[in-house]
């Protein structure tokens, strides 16, 4: 399995694909992104297969239509660019209770429908979409584009949040919808630790 440096850094902590995809790019809550794993049409692919959304098998494929065709990877590469800063402004927004721009949104619904070209139907417990017969450079984009719709059509748009400690998004699956950190291990450690030693502060100075 290929893993190549800094794909698996951060941690996948989104609980949707599509949110992972947009966390791909990290930095505080507020102002311009400070790190990016994906760097080039290699690392997206070696994302894909830590994410889940290609079988080592699928993505070596892609490996060797890259190597085939590296303009094309190259402009699948960019295409990927272009969706993540589409998704980041669409559940950006979502989870500031507004709406995303319908240019924006009108870009996802081709995305989608593309996707969709591309897709069969097979059944498990039910049918779903699933891109096994997809050989182009676009496969590892697909699943990640249809999770983006599925949860904003299907999802509970409520519980899609963004971290208060960095610019992460998730999906808030706790019961009473009282997650504020992408990580209790990360950012909400971190709270925690700038809490203590304010308080500590505070005791030291009264």
């Amino acid at each position: 399995m290929e893993t190549l440096a800094g794909v698996t850094r951060m941690r996948l902590v989104g609980g949707n694909l599509a949110l992972d995809f947009t966390n791909t790019r990290a930095g505080p809550p507020v102002g311009s992104p400070d790190d990016d794993v994906l760097t080039g049409y290699p690392e997206l692919v070696a994302w894909g297969v830590y994410a889940g959304a290609l079988s080592e098998p699928e993505a070596e494929v892609s490996r060797r239509l890259s190597r085939d065709d590296p303009d094309g990877a190259h402009a699948a590469f960019t295409r990927s660019l272009r969706i993540r800063d589409d998704l980041d402004e669409v559940f950006r927004a979502v989870a500031a209770g507004q709406s995303p721009s319908g240019s924006v949104l009108a870009r996802l619904r081709d995305d989608e429908a593309d996707a969709l070209g591309h897709a069969r139907l097979d059944r498990a417990s039910t049918f779903e979409w699933t891109w096994r017969d997809d050989q182009t450079l676009a496969r590892p984009l697909r699943p990640v584009v249809h999770a983006a719709v599925q949860l904003l059509t299907t999802g509970a748009l409520h519980r899609i949040k963004g971290c208060r400690g960095c610019r992460f998004l998730f999906h808030d699956e706790s019961k009473n919808r009282s997650r504020r950190w992408c990580s209790m291990d990360d950012c909400g450690t971190s709270e925690k630790i700038r809490r203590y030693v304010a308080a500590r502060r505070t005791r030291a100075t009264s």
